[in-house]
């Protein structure tokens, strides 16, 4: 059956500054803070430091979540992983050693010099039960019913068209599979110039819709089982820490709207599992 087609403004924009960073990365620049609100937020406060220990360096540095989605994912030896929007890795990589060699993980990500970075990564762990592959996670170039796990961290706020991503996570996903994602979530109404200069920061607060959004979309994809909890909210104050230092955004910001934004946002984690 021929799917819908969809367009998606921000898309180049997403690729386009993700990939600056990917090649920052590799040419050992500092990217700022900007990390899809994770930015300057120490790694540590997100992973494990243990954990972190045991990746590629550009895996670490190119991380760009909120949130530890392989916290709460409860991923068992064998199972097959898909991370949305892999970026770097490091997602990709942890899930990795819980799966096992008996299983597999697939990194998806639209941006060539993200792949390339991961790729490279890839080869340092010598991870054989990984695999990077270009795409969209509105259009997931995997078969149906091939997957146990989904994961994602602070991506599909990007998108679009979350409906699309729901829909095609449910395709993949085997009977029985779950989500397990991490990402922005809206926690009050703002202003429409706030949602455009939200917009203006590269999409991460400007795409973000409400839990009771987040649930309905899920629930019409067809999953059941669904929770969406709150892990940290964003104040003024750590917006600011985000923003105002990157050297790429600071020109854009109006301050009054950064005023506006906090307490607005937060991370959350959300579960689901298709029945």
């Amino acid at each position: 059956m021929k799917r819908e087609t969809v367009k998606f403004g921000m898309r180049n924009k997403v690729r386009d500054y993700y990939g600056k960073i990917a090649v920052q990365v590799q040419k050992k620049e500092s990217f700022g803070s900007l990390a899809c609100c994770g930015g300057e937020r120490k790694l540590t406060q997100i992973y494990d430091k243990s954990k972190l220990g045991e990746l590629p360096e550009n895996a670490v540095e190119a991380s760009l979540g909120c949130a530890d989605p392989i916290r709460f994912a409860e991923l068992k030896e064998g199972e097959t992983v898909l991370d949305l929007g892999s970026g770097g890795g490091i997602n990709v990589f942890m899930a990795a050693k819980h799966v096992g060699e008996s299983g597999m993980v697939y990194g998806l990500d639209m941006t060539d010099e993200m792949l390339e970075l991961a790729e490279r990564n890839r080869k340092t762990m010598g991870a054989g039960n990984v695999r990077f592959i270009k795409g969209f996670i509105e259009d997931i170039p995997l078969e149906d019913k091939t997957v146990d796990v989904i994961i994602s961290n602070c991506v599909i706020n990007l998108s679009d068209s979350k409906e699309r991503v729901a829909s095609e996570a449910y395709r993949v996903l085997k009977s029985g599979g779950r989500l397990a994602i991490a990402d922005i979530i809206s926690l009050k109404e703002v202003s429409a110039k706030m949602r455009e200069a939200a917009a203006a920061w590269c999409g991460c607060l400007g795409g973000t819709i409400s839990a009771a959004e987040y649930s309905d979309i899920l629930r019409s994809a067809g999953f059941e089982n669904i929770e969406v909890r709150t892990e940290h909210v964003y104040t003024g104050e750590i917006l600011e820490e985000y923003f105002l230092k990157d050297r790429y955004l600071s020109d854009t910001i109006d301050r009054k709207y950064l005023d506006e934004a906090g307490g607005a946002f937060a991370g959350a984690f959300i579960k689901a599992v298709k029945p």
